[in-house]
């Protein structure tokens, strides 16, 4: 239990460890998933860096748009919500480019105090925020040339899943909502993964309302976290989420923008919130996808049937893909894909 606890903090708050190869990425975009895109080229999928106002705060983004893409044409639209400790350029790209391939305006934006986006201080991670991060999404993606406000669809991978399912109760611009391996992070940042951490609850909402209070009174911001993790220290990890989380997060798909790191006093917020509170508001079609061999899947288990006023909704295994492996394996990305093209679809018309 002990060594479970530690890569539980270690997944979740460790700065990592950037490789140079991924630090000095030759992607001009700054794109670390395959077969990304590298050029615009002309009929073909584009990508396009933009930066908006949401609150005050600066946020960074990359539009897709479909190839032969015409704006004074209309097309249906998706916003794509990041994992947490992820940022655009990762699995969150790779579906927007996907789904752009499909025909899709697509979007994919960092979360306000994180990766290229602004705010203060550094990786604040509180569930208000992220929620407020998507409707910001779907403000902005409703004014881009082309896009037929009245077809805009939402995919959260991960954490972005369950901040998905929050944003979608109460805004109904998102006509259709699907999940990708979905994390919440509410219940794990209490309970720890798989409820691991239940009897420690009170003393980590005491270190976190203690890290509050050093911030009120001027004192130096608190983060949870270790500075690095060794490959040996992967290869002990005896869950697939952690375990492959380090290797995508630390190794494959690095991107200096990338951190688990976050305020100790985000964990008040955290701890007190739950992606399946007020879950049967959402009332559109609602597509939860996870994979068969998930160790994260029970909490899409848990949420699915709460979600009683949701149209059309369907659970969707990816046969025999683990958590992580929905981010980039070829073959599972394929199959979310083209799941996701099929809802998108029929309930964006």
């Amino acid at each position: 239990m002990e060594q479970i606890k530690y890569i539980i903090i270690a997944m979740f708050m460790a700065t990592g460890m950037i490789s140079e190869a991924q630090d000095k990425s030759k992607n001009p975009f700054g794109l670390v998933y395959g077969d990304a895109i590298t050029e615009n080229v002309k009929g073909k999928v584009k990508i396009h860096p933009v930066t908006y106002k949401l609150n005050g705060i600066d946020i960074a983004a990359n539009i897709y748009t479909p190839a032969n893409y015409d704006a004074s044409k209309k097309y249906p639209a998706v916003i794509v919500a990041h994992p947490n400790g992820g940022i655009k350029e990762q699995t969150a790209g790779l579906y927007a480019q996907r789904l752009a391939e499909a025909g899709y305006i697509t979007m994919a934006a960092d979360a306000s105090y994180q990766g290229a986006s602004g705010g203060e201080p550094r990786h604040t991670d509180k569930p208000q925020f992220r929620t407020e991060d998507i409707h910001g999404m779907a403000d902005y993606i409703a004014g881009y040339a082309g896009v037929d406000p009245a077809r805009v669809g939402a995919l959260g991978i991960c954490g972005g899943g369950g901040y998905i399912l929050k944003a979608a109760q109460s805004d109904k611009r998102l006509k259709a909502v699907a999940t990708l391996s979905m994390f919440n992070s509410g219940e794990v940042r209490r309970n720890g993964f798989q409820n691991s951490q239940l009897s420690t609850i009170e003393q980590r909402l005491k270190q976190a309302s203690d890290a509050r209070a050093q911030e009120a009174a001027g004192g130096e911001i608190k983060y949870s976290g270790i500075a690095s993790i060794t490959d040996e220290e992967i290869a002990k990890t005896p869950t697939d989420l952690y375990r492959e989380g380090f290797e995508y997060y630390y190794r494959t798909h690095a991107h200096p923008n990338s951190t688990f790191l976050y305020t100790t006093s985000s964990l008040m917020d955290l701890m007190t919130w739950d992606a399946t509170n007020g879950i049967e508001l959402i009332n559109q079609p609602l597509l939860m996808m996870a994979g068969s061999k998930a160790d994260t899947k029970y909490m899409t288990d848990e949420a699915f049937p709460k979600a009683k006023n949701a149209k059309n909704k369907e659970l969707f295994l990816i046969d025999g893909a683990t958590h992580i492996e929905t981010y980039w394996k070829k073959e599972y990305v394929a199959k979310a894909v083209n799941k996701l093209v099929d809802f998108y679809h029929q309930n964006l018309q």
